[in-house]
């Protein structure tokens, strides 16, 4: 039976009907399956969020893109509620986490790291450096962070000091600004990398 990963949805505002829908990339669970989990969206409801998770006793957490923080310009407040309370959950838990793009943001806010506004990291490809090597991803934020504060560890870097990929001391939380299913096909490196972590 395949191990339960569940992932997060971003927020579409749609004026015409007056809802706030929930949706994801149809991508982020072909990732998963791809890694060979069993991919399960989880909705931006914290008051459900921990009978959700203690019903689907997930092997792992997937923070996904979308939505600027709140503190950041962004318009999707229960994204922000949602991804606080899961990463508390994760840590009271154990549960491993794994935030990629917006994701990653939430961890870095989590753990008090200031993002900033940057430039030349929307729809391109560049070169991140690291302790996972010499690697080429795609990029499309508009925010991120030079410098990180402990427990976080700087994994991977961009050219102009953007930091790519962290980790998180004393607790199973990984992260990047790359996103892995936008990949065509999946990165080798990616998958392998995901299935290193969640196990």
């Amino acid at each position: 039976m395949k191990k339960i990963i569940i992932y997060t949805q971003r927020v579409e505002i749609v004026e015409s009907y007056g809802e706030r829908r929930d949706c994801a990339d149809q991508n982020i669970p072909r990732f998963l399956e791809a890694c060979g989990y069993l991919p399960v969206p989880i909705p931006n409801a914290v008051c459900a969020l921990d009978e959700y998770i203690e019903r689907t006793a997930p092997a792992g957490i997937l923070l996904t893109g979308g939505n600027s923080l709140i503190k950041y310009g962004g318009n999707a407040p229960e994204r922000d509620d949602t991804d606080r309370r899961l990463l508390e959950i994760a840590i009271e838990k154990g549960i491993p986490v794994y935030g990629f793009c917006r994701g990653m943001q939430s961890i870095l806010d989590y753990f008090g790291c200031r993002l900033e506004n940057v430039s030349g990291h929307v729809a391109v490809r560049h070169q991140v450096q690291g302790g996972w090597g010499a690697l080429t991803v795609n990029s499309y934020h508009n925010q991120a962070c030079r410098e990180v504060k402990e427990p976080l560890r700087v994994i991977g870097r961009a050219d102009d000091g953007v930091v790519e990929a962290a980790e998180c001391q004393g607790h199973k939380i990984m992260a990047t600004m790359w996103h892995p299913e936008r990949e065509n096909p999946f990165a080798k490196d990616d998958v392998e990398r995901v299935k290193k972590f969640f196990g």
